[in-house]
């Protein structure tokens, strides 16, 4: 009997704190994505709260009771009672690059919040429909592209979007942010453990904003204000108007593309984790449910798209089975219509989610160069330096909106850097892709290929897919474009370099 209690008591717990790790890096994601959009580009919080976030939540609670029905099913057919549902979530590095490569960058052209929010829900749509596509060949294109060009821009996603621009939030707020980082460092890298066991993310939330509050009311916090305890009913309500703001959105296409394939090669190796560790599920159906998850949420107001998430075997080894993604699915789905998930969002500062995140870019950074043969590093590193380029246009346009400068006001020194910089981030998550892929090819000795790529790039160029002229970042006809030829010479050196390797022979053995 002692037995059989120490084991519910085991299980319990594991559910427990399997439930907390889910939900907390979901309601993570929501407030960091929140904070970009509201204090670096000035977006209106209320359309975040009562309209993205809801919307947003419908992708989770489907995706999440879907998967919820799979460990019961393969429960049944096994007997086990072990069997550990698959975690899902919001995906973090895209959420976070759409609210900087894309939302933002829409709000800022247009100042129109309701056009910017249709176009975030119509580049789910485009990530959702892309990502339908490839769940039944995704294992192909795992195999014709090189890890490193597959992963290496993600992992310049997770060192500088998710990895440096929180540790600015945490050094905003420094006593807060070094109490979190502490506190959810020790839980999630180390093997110590606080006194009593507590658990170090749940005791970094209530600590850190305990210790925000306090110190906001006392004065010693320059932009804070008073929390609004208001919860709003929010339903997420279907809706097709979305679809009409397409054409405008077609130039994120680019973004979309890589961040619907990337959750699908994720989804299969997370799929081959869990039947590593005990639970073989359909790889198929875990695919097509985080496809039409993300695409569901996007005709409910979703901006977000959803993925299994890593760590199955993490939860496992808890001890949870299927309650924590029922949890999970049911109690976002619940708090978001009532308008608690919102209140969570506005409630717990940025601060103490900050380490979180920079403790996500380190894993994807560790599992980029990991899982990329070593002698593709350089390969990994190179495809991470477009991401640097749209990092440097992010903090520099704060600086300029701030004072009312436009490009054209600079220096013509200052005007060229400007646009060199424009071209190295417009589509920078293809172009990591590009360059890591032809690097590694390059290594391999396989010169055609890297030649191929290269080719590649040129004609993605002419057409604004890459390195796009435009401030905004769409696409053209390069004949359109009559104020610069910056296009036709960087498609002119692809074309140059792609020579240069096809004319490479192997060395001599």
């Amino acid at each position: 009997m002692n037995t059989e209690n120490a084991v519910g008591q085991h299980r319990f717990w594991g559910e427990t704190t399997a439930f907390l790790a889910l939900f907390l890096d979901n309601v993570g994601t929501l407030i960091f994505f929140s904070a970009i959009l509201v204090f670096t580009f000035n977006y209106p919080a209320d359309i975040i709260l009562t309209r993205m976030i809801p919307g947003t939540a419908v992708g989770i609670c489907v995706g999440d009771l879907v998967y919820t029905w799979l460990a019961i099913r393969l429960r049944r057919k096994t007997g086990r009672t072990d069997v550990t549902a698959m975690p899902l979530g919001i995906d973090t590095p895209s959420t976070i690059g759409i609210a900087y490569a894309v939302m933002g960058p829409a709000y800022v052209t247009t100042h129109d919040a309701q056009l910017t929010w249709h176009i975030g829900m119509a580049t789910l749509f485009m990530i959702g429909a892309v990502k339908i596509v490839t769940s039944f060949f995704g294992g192909w294109l795992q195999r014709i592209i090189p890890t490193a060009g597959l992963l290496g821009p993600l992992a310049g996603i997770g060192l500088l979007l998710l990895g440096f621009l929180p540790m600015i939030e945490l050094f905003n707020e420094a006593v807060v942010g070094m109490v979190a980082l502490g506190l959810i460092f020790t839980a999630l890298m180390s093997k110590m453990h606080l006194p009593g066991r507590l658990p170090g993310v749940l005791m970094a939330v209530i600590l850190g904003t305990g210790i925000h509050f306090a110190l906001g009311f006392g004065g010693y916090l320059p932009e804070f204000t008073a929390p609004s305890l208001q919860m709003t009913f929010s339903l997420p309500v279907f809706s097709i108007d979305f679809l009409q703001t397409l054409p405008q959105s077609i130039q994120y296409l680019t973004i979309a593309i890589p961040f619907g394939i990337l959750t699908i090669i994720g989804g299969i190796n997370n799929t081959e984790s869990a039947r590593l560790a005990g639970d073989n599920y359909r790889t198929r159906d875990i695919l097509l449910t985080e496809a039409f998850s993300s695409l569901i949420a996007a005709f409910f107001g979703g901006v977000a798209q959803t993925t299994p998430y890593i760590g199955h075997p993490a939860y496992k080894k808890m001890g949870a089975t299927w309650w924590y993604t029922l949890l999970t699915g049911l109690l976002i789905g619940v708090c978001s219509v009532v308008g608690l998930l919102s209140l969570f969002v506005s409630l717990i500062p940025r601060a103490v989610i900050a380490p979180i995140f920079i403790f996500i870019g380190f894993e994807i950074m560790r599992q980029a160069y990991k899982d990329s043969p070593p002698a593709h590093s350089p390969a990994v590193s190179l495809s991470m330096l477009p991401v640097i380029a749209s990092l440097v246009l992010i903090i520099l346009g704060q600086f300029m909106g701030a004072l009312g400068a436009t490009p054209d006001k600079l220096p013509v020194r200052l005007q060229t850097l400007h646009q060199t910089l424009t071209m190295l981030s417009n589509g920078f998550i293809i172009t990591g892709l590009l360059w890591g892929s032809m690097l590694a090819f390059l290594i391999d000795h396989k010169a055609r290929l890297a030649a191929l790529f290269s080719v590649i790039c040129a004609l993605l160029t002419f057409f604004g897919i890459i390195h796009s002229v435009m401030p905004s970042g769409e696409l053209y006809l390069p004949w359109h474009v009559t104020t610069t030829h910056a296009h036709y010479m960087l498609a002119a050196g692809y074309l140059a370099l792609s020579g240069i390797l096809i004319s490479l022979t192997k060395p001599s053995p």
